[in-house]
């Protein structure tokens, strides 16, 4: 390997490669054609002198080496963005314009709180995105936005994400969600056994919810019915409230629509709920408009819990 200064440039493009897979969609991402994305990586790895690319099919991925300058690639750009946040909270100026993408039901939660928290940062500007995407797709989508607020069951082991910085925000429980009419809607908890039979209304596999209904399954003896699937929460609801079936709704997001409505009937003998997390890459979350819009995230996720 030369002793050469590395370019910024170029590890910044090998690591925006290990993030989205293709040159293509590195090249649409940093707005230059495919050829000088391959240009810059080519070049790059002469310098190193050891492969940092390998072909996979009709794609490629990174090898060892290739690997291990991401690492360092994160380190120096979290380091620059840490200097400049220093720089920043030094003058005073919490500034910029911070991308935030959340699934429905926590944007639902968060966004109306943190908007108004952070209105006292005339200088810095809050953009959201809807982004309601299947478990494992979360961690992706940080290459497009500075924070992703993502969930996850709380029964499942946290996954490795070295390259990413994880800011915990709530443990949200989940309820059934019953029609008002409905035998158990006045329990104070129901069991899995107790819902042996019943139509079940709920998000697509590969969702946090899937992992209770195996559980409620496992324990009840009895496979879960289900009778629609859909992401669209307040659907979900309507759909209870008329009699269509039942659900896991999500306790304090669905808690001020409930009132009259449907119930929502703690489940008894299985943990259910769902983790609430802001995922961001380390350089950004460094940075000080970001730090302080998870700060305040963090700050209205607590006000809900209490």
């Amino acid at each position: 390997m030369r002793t050469d200064r590395l370019d910024l440039d170029q590890l910044a493009l090998l690591r925006e490669l290990a993030d989205r897979g293709s040159v293509t969609a590195v090249a649409a991402a940093v707005g230059r054609t495919p050829s000088a994305v391959s240009q810059q990586l080519k070049a790059l790895q002469r310098q190193v002198g050891v492969p940092l690319v390998e072909r996979v099919g009709r794609g490629v991925q990174l090898t060892d080496a290739g690997r291990a300058l991401v690492v360092g690639a994160v380190t120096v750009a979290t380091a620059l963005e840490e200097a400049q946040a220093g720089w920043h909270s030094f003058r005073g100026e919490v500034g910029g314009t911070v991308r935030l993408a959340s699934f429905h039901s926590a944007a639902e939660l968060l966004i109306p709180g943190l908007l108004h928290r952070l209105s006292r940062y005339p200088g810095l500007q809050l953009d959201t995105f809807d982004q309601d995407v299947a478990e494992q797709a979360f961690a992706g989508l940080t290459a497009d936005y500075d924070i992703v607020v993502a969930h996850r069951s709380n029964d499942v082991v946290v996954p490795d994400r070295p390259q990413l910085r994880t800011t915990l925000l709530l443990r949200e429980p989940m309820d059934v969600g019953l029609p008002l009419d409905h035998p158990l809607a006045q329990r104070a908890s129901v069991t899995p056994q107790d819902l042996d039979g019943e139509a079940w209304i709920v998000p697509p596999p590969d969702y946090p919810i899937d992992r209770v209904l195996t559980a409620i399954a496992a324990r009840s003896g009895v496979p879960v019915r289900v009778v629609r699937r859909t992401t669209h929460l307040p659907l979900i609801e309507k759909l209870i409230t008329a009699g269509h079936g039942i659900g896991l709704l999500p306790r304090h997001t669905s808690a001020e629509r409930a009132a009259g409505r449907f119930a929502l009937v703690p489940l008894k003998e299985i943990r259910a709920g769902r983790v609430i997390e802001a995922l961001s890459r380390p350089d950004r979350a460094a940075r000080l408009a970001v730090r302080t819009v998870l700060d305040d995230l963090v700050a209205e996720a607590a006000t809900v819990c209490g």
